[in-house]
């Protein structure tokens, strides 16, 4: 299952850039973070370190 972030919550932080296994995560025009779905593993790890709870499984 992959995860999407929500770019309202989003400050654009790039934590989740790092943690990204698959290098899944890239940042917008709008300094907002976004996930690629199709390199997305379902791994779970970006949400649990988002420290604005903006990431969530695309359900």
């Amino acid at each position: 299952m992959a995860y999407k972030i929500d770019a309202n919550k989003c400050v654009g932080c790039k934590t989740c850039m790092g943690v990204c296994p698959a290098n899944a995560i890239s940042v917008d025009n709008n300094g907002k973070c976004f996930i690629d779905k199709n390199k997305c593993m379902g791994c779970g790890t970006c949400a649990t370190i988002c420290p604005m709870s903006a990431i969530n499984p695309d359900l």
